[in-house]
């Protein structure tokens, strides 16, 4: 073994019985190739492990390896077959430098899998000078195996929240709270997303009686889908979703009298920011609204108080009272839309109450919906519902037996 052989040998974190035998360096084409070798004739049997076994024969396989500087570097072996007199099987032995089936090395799949959380596949594929589908392989391959390995034990708040994904359409995802990680992704919003994610929850070593809480909004779908799953699991409406029907119910008011009252026609956002956050023409506008008697003035006042009453129940005051007496006023205040939605608080008022009884928000869904929203961009879409999800579940689900960072080892 020249110098080289030997360096280029230890480099690749080779041990024995693996070496390089020989190195090709062709600078024309931007490759340096490495030839690696085993010259054992008796190996143990992968299959049974019965010890030395003769060599079958040898196939010729080839790897891309992480770059040598700025060139592309390829492993090429032929790697043996052992023939097994044990258990009479003909088995290529496992490699410490790819996975099986794999083009790739591992150093290749990990970096492949660090610039996944970050760029689109197709953008991996022109950085690395191979094919998307390869790319997209590893990704498939490495998430779904690592997936397989998550625990759900330990899970006991949930959240539910749907997404829509350009032609892919509508899909739900379940979230753990505490970890704030994707659980799973399922086509469609209805109740049948739940029977999905209890026969995944299962398999994953989860407990449904063991969920004490599940944090959605309003949807009648996800609430059937809860109650026939974990019927005695308390259901929670987040106080994000409940602030969307207040400013909802605001914005129908104004968009109603704007009809009659030109000047409505600009002050939308007024009404809906906070008083902290308005310009100076805001404030103008909002000095106006609040003198000038219309419907679209209660409507806001009721949309601050129900704010108001929000934070106080955040903040340990019994939310059942301040709850009652806003229902009492909406559906007493002669606009439709906060009439409606007077109702709906008290078709609805034992979750609402169990959200800040349990101190529960569904603020992940929010978050990790961002996380998506920006991977969609970036890839400008997805072709299949598997690619997507196995991208989510790489950034968002905290997948905890991934290969690390070719680049994670701290320098001493």
């Amino acid at each position: 073994m020249t110098t080289a052989t030997n360096l280029f040998t230890v480099a690749l974190g080779l041990q024995t019985p693996w070496s390089v035998e020989d190195i090709r360096f062709e600078p024309e084409q931007g490759e340096i190739h490495f030839h690696l070798v085993s010259r054992e004739q008796r190996l143990n049997c992968p299959v049974c492990g019965a010890n030395s076994q003769p060599i079958h024969d040898r196939v010729t396989r080839s790897w891309q390896h992480l770059h040598f500087f700025a060139y592309r570097a390829y492993l090429h072996a032929r790697v043996p077959r052992v023939a097994c007199g044990d258990c009479g099987k003909v088995t290529q032995v496992a490699l410490p430098w790819a996975r099986p089936g794999s083009g790739f090395t591992l150093l290749m799949d990990a970096l492949i899998l660090t610039l996944a959380q970050q760029l689109p596949v197709r953008r991996i594929a022109a950085l690395l000078n191979v094919s998307a589908k390869r790319v997209w392989q590893t990704v498939n391959v490495w998430v779904e195996a690592a997936r397989q390995q998550e625990s759900f034990g330990q899970v006991v708040h949930l959240g539910v929240d749907e997404k829509h994904v350009g032609r892919l359409g509508y899909l739900t995802l379940f979230h753990d709270l505490e970890r704030r990680r994707v659980l799973l992704g399922t086509p469609g919003r209805d109740a049948r997303t739940f029977t999905a994610f209890r026969e995944d929850f299962q398999a994953h070593g989860g407990a449904i009686e063991a969920v004490q809480a599940i944090a959605m909004d309003l949807s009648k779908a996800y609430q059937a889908g809860a109650r026939q799953v974990a019927p005695d699991t308390a259901i929670c409406f987040d106080g994000f979703d409940l602030a969307k029907l207040v400013h909802a119910a605001l914005e129908a008011v104004r968009r109603q009298e704007v009809k009659q009252v030109s000047d409505l026609k600009g002050i939308r956002w007024g009404t809906l920011k906070a008083p902290r956050n308005w310009t100076r023409r805001q404030m103008n506008d909002m000095y106006w609204l609040q003198r000038s008697g219309l419907k679209t003035a209660r409507a806001w006042r009721m949309k601050e108080r129900w704010q108001e009453l929000h934070q106080l129940a955040r903040h340990g005051q019994p939310a059942e009272p301040l709850y009652r007496a806003f229902i009492s006023w909406a559906r007493r205040s002669r606009l439709e839309p906060f009439k409606q939605l007077g109702a709906t608080f008290k078709a609805h008022l034992e979750g609402i109450l169990n959200a800040y009884t349990l101190n529960l928000s569904n603020a992940v869904a929010e978050s990790i919906n961002s996380l998506i929203q920006a991977a969609i961009v970036r890839a400008r879409g997805f072709r299949t519902f598997r690619n997507l999800m196995n991208i989510v579940y790489l950034t968002a689900g905290k997948l905890t037996h991934l290969p690390a960072s070719p680049f994670s080892h701290a320098i001493a």
